[in-house]
């Protein structure tokens, strides 16, 4: 089990490889260029490349890993993912969402630059993701392509990250009142959608059957899902230091989340059993899957 504070040093190595990775392959989709344009795409590089966890990078790589898929092609999956989720961080940064002044402990895209760069730089990093996925390099098989484009289409869009926001949006408003039941849809659609996306990019990549695609698509949503409990318990009581980013700011707007319905130990027990839900999705590997079990373990136990 990872220690209260960090991932296992197995984990650990293997995030920071995905994590090198992936940034080499970001900084080769997105050069700095001396044109007129240059501030979108220095903005749009810094809302990228400021740092970050990759988790649904290494989700995505890990899950590419258990069908033998070369890894420059879950690569270029990896980064598009990482396009999408980076801009959705931009523009829930700005005035009109969120009002952050830190992300990764960096000056959030709009208070480095300005609002309006913020916004081009977000939009065009979403249609720089889609372009990535089109490219043969990312898959010879055009039919693979259409079904990556398609599924983070999908993820990304209205019926999962964006229509996810809304309702977190929603959800601060006073007269409001989210159940559990609507908080978990809520954040299966917001954070859970682009996670299991990074799953199931491994297993339509590898041409993986639909019992594997599955599996990876239940693991991924529970992880999701668990993913935002503990970030609900980390913004009540983690330091801004440690996490990176502004805390208190849920319980400020007065947002419906899952330490505001439940209390922090019931929060926390619930985000317990939905790992060890995670983890059972995986046992169809066999074995193959022990990266991917850590890295659950690493969501509980996390503390930024």
């Amino acid at each position: 089990m990872p220690s209260p504070r960090s991932a296992s040093p197995q984990l650990q190595n293997a995030l920071d490889e995905v994590a090198q990775a992936v940034n080499l392959t970001i900084e080769r989709l997105l050069p700095e260029t001396e044109l007129p344009e240059a501030p979108l795409y220095e903005a749009m590089r810094h809302g990228t490349l400021g740092g970050g966890k990759r988790l649904r990078p290494f989700l995505c790589m890990e899950s590419a890993f258990l069908f033998n898929v070369p890894s420059s092609r879950a690569r270029r999956v990896a980064a598009a993912l990482e396009f999408v989720h980076c801009y959705s961080l931009i523009h829930d940064d700005l005035p009109a969402m969120d009002d952050a002044s830190l992300r990764r402990g960096h000056p959030t895209v709009h208070k480095k630059y300005d609002e309006a760069t913020a916004i081009l730089a977000g939009d065009a990093l979403l249609t720089l993701a889609f372009e990535v996925l089109a490219d043969t390099e990312t898959h010879p098989d055009p039919h693979v392509r259409c079904e990556l484009i398609t599924a983070l289409a999908h993820a990304s869009g209205g019926h999962g990250m964006v229509g996810g926001q809304m309702l977190d949006l929603i959800a601060e408003k006073e007269e409001e009142n989210f159940d559990v039941g609507e908080i978990s849809r809520l954040q299966r659609m917001k954070t859970g959608k682009l996670m299991a996306f990074a799953c199931e990019a491994g297993a339509i990549l590898g041409k993986a059957s639909d019992p594997q695609r599955k599996a990876l698509c239940n693991y991924a949503h529970d992880l999701g899902l668990a993913f935002q409990v503990t970030d609900d318990i980390l913004d009540v009581e983690a330091d801004p230091q440690d996490t990176g980013k502004d805390t208190g700011k849920d319980e400020d707007a007065g947002k419906a989340t899952f330490v505001s319905t439940l209390g922090k130990d019931a929060a926390r027990a619930r985000a317990e059993m939905i790992i060890g839900q995670a983890k059972r999705h995986l046992k169809i590997f066999e074995g193959r899957e022990k990266m991917l079990a850590q890295l659950a373990d690493y969501v509980l136990q996390r503390r930024a």
